[in-house]
């Protein structure tokens, strides 16, 4: 394989990475932040949830920083398309993400019971709402987006904000809440104890249980949809614009790479098994080995997506032709190689630096401590 092709395949599964990293993170204490009024039926019991991840929600941000630095660097014509045609999209969940670190700071601050549910209800937006759309981008890639590309490669998104939240896109929304929650109702279980425990455990259950059902679903969806085929263009690893290729739409498609490799079936697989046997390490009460679990379940489902579109990263549904792959977006051979560079330096800094901060905060949070803590949120 060329040298080229094969970085870029390289970027393909660290973007992967980074995304499912982003997920199982960040997903988990927008987790909390949703359920947050359900498992805290006072406020000293919601003190004791948001205590739970309070050293470790402003850390785990950094994957967002990853994600969207990944993209920006290794596939900028995603990024430069993406981002001007989804611009109320991304409006929308940065205005969503702003309320997260008001609510952790400012809640606390004075005792008035409106004032603390004003900013619950607003934990409790800015944690749904990110993850719901984070879901449904995945959704709407499987559709393709109404995007396409003039002679000097300027992209005109023709599509509107509503089109977006189209039904299957909704699937995958309510999928990704429910492992977000799931993540969140576990992480609660192992840092909290009593009446907030067994809420949390009620919830890891429940959650796990739509996720198993909205993933069959929505496997079953894909399969009856229109994909997406490369069918004419240059060889990967040769530098190339969304110009230079032809694409059609054939019914089950998106199955293609599973049918030509079956070994593929084990990353969908690995997605049913995380959230099964999650549900049941959560009945048992065995919450870190749940987290785990949801985390292969985070694996499996968005690496069933990428697996699924290979080598498409954003479809285009209004000119299939000007498609964005991995083989035609990406950026140059030296910008990937030192980029795999930096990657080597900083993700696993990243993935050291997080491990230690939850072993140092290991244990359990007791109400006692947050009471006689002023500087407890």
């Amino acid at each position: 394989m060329e040298t080229y092709a094969l970085l870029q395949i390289t970027w393909w599964l660290l973007l992967g990475v980074l995304l499912i990293g982003l997920a199982v993170m960040v997903g988990m204490d927008m987790g909390v932040g949703t359920i947050l009024r359900y498992v805290g039926r006072t406020d000293l019991e919601r003190r004791v949830a948001l205590n739970i991840i309070g050293p470790h929600w402003e850390g785990n941000q950094v994957w967002f920083v990853l994600g969207g630095g990944a993209v920006f660097a290794a596939f900028p014509l995603i990024y430069a398309t993406a981002f001007s045609g989804f611009y109320v999209v991304m409006m929308l969940l940065l205005w969503s993400m702003i309320m997260r670190p008001l609510g952790f700071e400012y809640r606390s601050k004075l005792p008035s019971e409106a004032w603390r549910n004003t900013w619950d209800w607003a934990l409790l937006v800015s944690g749904l709402v990110p993850m719901v759309v984070f879901g449904a981008a995945f959704g709407n890639l499987f559709h393709g987006a109404p995007f396409q590309f003039s002679w000097n490669l300027t992209s005109t998104y023709t599509g509107s904000f509503l089109g977006l939240l189209n039904p299957f896109a909704i699937l995958c929304g309510l999928l990704s809440a429910a492992l977000s929650v799931f993540m969140g109702a576990v992480t609660v279980m192992n840092g909290a104890e009593g009446v907030i425990h067994a809420r949390a455990r009620t919830l890891a259950r429940v959650s796990s249980v739509l996720a198993i059902v909205l993933f069959a679903i929505g496997g079953f969806w894909v399969r009856g949809m229109q994909g997406f085929v490369l069918t004419s263009g240059p060889a990967a690893g040769i530098a190339q614009t969304p110009l230079q290729q032809n694409v059609s739409l054939l019914d089950g498609a998106w199955f293609a790479n599973f049918h030509a490799y079956p070994v593929l079936w084990l990353v969908p697989a690995l997605g049913f098994a995380g959230m099964v046997l999650g549900l049941l390490a959560a009945g048992a009460r065995r919450s870190h080995l749940a987290w785990w679990l949801g985390a292969v379940a985070w694996l499996g489902v968005i690496g069933t997506a990428g697996t699924a579109l290979f080598p498409f990263l954003l479809p285009s549904s209004s000119t299939p032709a000007q498609s964005l792959t991995v083989w035609n977006s990406s950026s140059s051979q030296l910008t990937l190689t030192w980029m795999v560079g930096f990657a080597a330096v900083f993700v696993p800094l990243v993935v050291w630096y997080t491990s230690w901060a939850f072993y140092v905060m290991r244990g359990k949070v007791k109400a006692e401590h947050v009471s006689a803590d002023e500087h407890a949120y």
